[in-house]
């Protein structure tokens, strides 16, 4: 319980640093003018013996300090600012919840490692066939194409209609007026004018012209 510290009188004062190593974090207590290194507590599991909240607050805990030649002490730190307890307590969090992740990553690798392995290469003589858009490429095939028929003088043209019949000798009702196809030239044989009717032999003027006045 935090309650029976000597609060108002703390021991020491100071900075606190978390760093890693590995797997490992520390807590350090600094000076905070110097950074001279009063004491640090290695953490190797969290929630664990090397760090512990105590019962009646959030800003103090217990910790287990070491000096490297195997001397252990606890010892008690507060924090001033709540959110101060509450960022000490988040750095630990996210520390070991990275160790997590490594170990589970290393694992699953292990694990990959000594299972089978599948050979996803060709192997001699294979060959495999694609099928790009549903169209069959035909080894040693032409493309022919049928060309339309021309008619005299070049022109093409056109196929008959889908009603109409081939080859049935029908021919199609000759048009009123003949056309003319190039190069051939208009002839009283192809194009029947209507001629002009003849003058009136009598002069239906002769009459006036001789009028008098």
């Amino acid at each position: 319980r935090a309650a029976e510290w000597q609060l108002d009188q703390p021991a020491w004062s100071g900075r606190l640093r978390i760093t890693a190593k590995g797997s490992t974090a520390f807590i350090k207590l600094e000076d905070k003018s110097s950074g001279e290194l009063f004491a640090q507590a290695p953490v190797e599991q969290f929630p664990g013996i090397a760090v512990e909240g105590v019962t009646d607050s959030s800003r103090y805990f217990v910790i287990r300090i070491e000096d490297g030649n195997g001397r252990r002490a606890f010892i008690g730190v507060g924090f001033v600012d709540r959110g101060d307890a509450f960022d000490f307590n988040v750095a630990l969090q996210d520390h070991f919840k990275w160790v997590k992740q490594q170990s589970e990553l290393a694992r699953q690798a292990q694990d990959l490692e000594q299972g089978p392995k599948l050979d996803l290469g060709f192997k001699e003589g294979q060959t495999i066939k694609l099928n790009i858009a549903n169209m069959k490429k035909k080894e040693g095939g032409t493309v022919s194409t049928r060309p339309r028929p021309a008619g005299p003088g070049g022109l093409s043209l056109l196929p008959p209609p889908p009603g109409g019949k081939s080859g049935s000798g029908e021919r199609p009702a000759p048009l009123s007026t003949p056309a003319q196809l190039p190069g051939t030239p208009i002839t009283d044989s192809l194009l029947s004018w209507p001629q002009p009717t003849a003058a009136p032999a009598a002069d239906v003027w002769g009459d006036f012209a001789k009028a008098s006045g």
